[in-house]
């Protein structure tokens, strides 16, 4: 855990913390509360005592997925398979394949390094999680494959195994026995992802191996990392620029340095996901939530969604 003023300066007190929590005047209240999709341990402390007691009061909680459900994870598995008998290098530009395939070996061969003594210590070991997030790579869609490599890098790696924050909220709630659901169904989230076209995908995957290339080459740093989403997050800081990047798990293609043509299709790639996983979703969202809170009028409600959404 991080210490309180490496982060926020002036030191605020716990009653002045800014959360990301919104109430929802009715009788009885029903609450928003703004996620991260970041191991809850290197937060939990610095959500005000006001979210907490908001979550412990309500009776439903409600996530955008139930991520504590079986079915809800073999559904995101499967939408990011391609048809069957397909594979990766069918699909993709040879040598985006092969740089993609050099790109693995060098994060299996670093991954033992990566990894904290506290993961070795829970039992956690290298060719495990290697094989947990990119097992069957060879059979995914490349748009996927695409999210997969960003998630690969050092820092991320020693995130894993301990729960995100939004699982961590299903699973509390899960303990103590209250009641949950979900306002999105799997497909919702997926199909979008399938939607790019294939010109776009691999321009999409080819962005992402150049930029993980630069990294290990020291000729690159990545300008919002985890690190400044984890800082602007403890301090209430809902700055759009960041959060809009850790809600759509999707990186941002477009830069100054892009060719004039490729920028158009950086531009498109922004502008697809921004209308399909941020407003879309938002109205669809949103005409749920209001049906819930019309069909329970005497429930409180606790909606843990993504706060940059």
């Amino acid at each position: 855990m991080f210490v309180l003023t490496q982060l926020c300066l002036p030191l605020p007190q716990q009653s002045e913390l800014n959360s990301f929590l919104w109430t929802i005047k009715r009788d009885p209240p029903s609450y928003f509360f703004g996620t991260i999709h970041v191991p809850y341990t290197r937060v939990w402390d610095f959500i005000p005592e006001n979210s907490k007691k908001a979550f412990q009061q309500s009776h439903i909680v409600y996530f955008e997925l139930d991520l504590t459900d079986p079915y809800t994870i073999s559904a995101l598995t499967s939408c990011q398979l391609l048809p069957q008998g397909e594979n990766l290098q069918d699909v993709l530009p040879h040598d985006i394949y092969h740089r993609l395939k050099r790109h693995l070996e060098y994060v299996k061969l670093m991954m033992p390094s990566w990894m904290t003594p506290d993961q070795r210590g829970k039992g956690l070991y290298a060719d495990y999680l290697f094989n947990a997030i990119a097992g069957n790579w060879e059979r995914k869609r490349p748009v996927w494959v695409m999210l997969m490599v960003n998630s690969l890098t050092e820092i991320d790696i020693k995130s894993r195994g301990v729960p995100v924050l939004d699982l961590y909220l299903a699973q509390e709630a899960e303990r103590l026995k209250k009641q949950t659901g979900a306002v999105e169904k799997v497909e919702e989230q997926c199909h979008p992802l399938n939607g790019l076209n294939f010109s776009q995908v691999v321009f999409a995957l080819n962005q992402t191996l150049l930029q993980q290339e630069s990294l290990r080459a020291g000729s690159f740093q990545i300008p919002y990392t985890t690190e400044d989403l984890i800082k602007h997050y403890n301090c209430g800081d809902l700055s759009s620029i960041i959060f809009n990047h850790d809600t759509s798990q999707v990186p941002n293609f477009v830069n100054a340095t892009l060719p004039a043509h490729e920028r158009i299709t950086a531009q498109e790639i922004d502008s697809y996901f921004r209308q399909e996983l941020i407003y879309k979703r938002n109205e669809r969202m949103g005409r749920r939530v209001k049906n819930l809170l019309e069909e329970y009028p005497d429930k409180t409600f606790f909606f843990a969604f993504g706060a940059g959404m």
